[in-house]
């Protein structure tokens, strides 16, 4: 990898759980197979990092307990999946769903998603999944928040022509702040055309634990983008 700026954390420090002796295999043995190894920035084509040959490339930006990851690389078996996400505890449970699945569509990065995003060749990815990312609710952490003018640079070159990116938050002010630096970016199509379009979930979501338990100050909110052509 190329040197870079150095870049605020967008996810906060938190204690996990405590890993088991079966997770703590898992993350040993299994996971070095499964992780997108370094290499130099924009120069990963990230099908190459499957056995077998995939249709198109998907990636989830923070999976947590890695619900909707192991549901979505379940339902499309013909998609490369990789998921990124800071904390072994849900790595971990991604690495058992896997292992009880039989999932061989889905690599994984423990840590910080920007580092992998520098390393994919352009449009090379068809969708982008950002789903309830650390909100920094307090107005001072606002800047560390994910979604900024130099990411959303990032993940539109990264995209493919028509790619698609999913955003949610169940946070107010995040939901606002992130719309208008979508649609500010200029690469960027808001493809709502009701109300529901972002009040009630995509029929293809998967419910994960975190949205059950409603910590945020408004119902979530869904904003489904496509990577401009013209």
């Amino acid at each position: 990898m190329t040197d870079r700026p150095h870049r605020l954390a967008t996810f906060a420090r938190r204690g996990g759980r405590k890993l088991s002796d079966r997770q703590k295999h898992l993350v040993d043995t299994i996971l070095p197979g499964l992780a997108v190894p370094p290499g130099t920035a924009g120069m990963l084509h990230p099908a190459d990092l499957f056995d077998d040959p995939v249709g198109e490339i998907w990636l989830e930006i923070g999976f947590g307990g890695g619900e909707h990851l192991l549901a979505q690389a379940k339902r499309h078996g013909d998609v490369g999946h990789i998921g990124c996400e800071p904390f072994i505890d849900g790595v971990a449970k991604v690495l058992a769903g896997i292992e009880e699945k039989g999932l061989a569509n889905l690599r994984l990065h423990h840590g910080d998603a920007r580092d992998v995003m520098d390393q994919f060749a352009t449009a090379t990815i068809a969708r982008v999944f950002i789903l309830f990312p650390d909100p920094w609710p307090k107005t001072r952490h606002h800047k560390r928040r994910l979604i900024q003018p130099d990411f959303l640079s990032d993940l539109a070159r990264i995209l493919r022509p028509g790619g698609r990116v999913r955003f949610a938050t169940d946070v107010r002010s995040y939901a606002d702040e992130a719309l208008v630096r979508f649609l500010a970016d200029g690469s960027f199509e808001w493809i709502a055309e009701t109300a529901d379009d972002w009040r009630l979930a995509p029929v293809d979501h998967v419910t994960t634990r975190y949205e059950t338990k409603q910590l945020g100050d408004i119902a979530p909110v869904w904003f489904d983008f496509v990577q401009k052509t013209d």
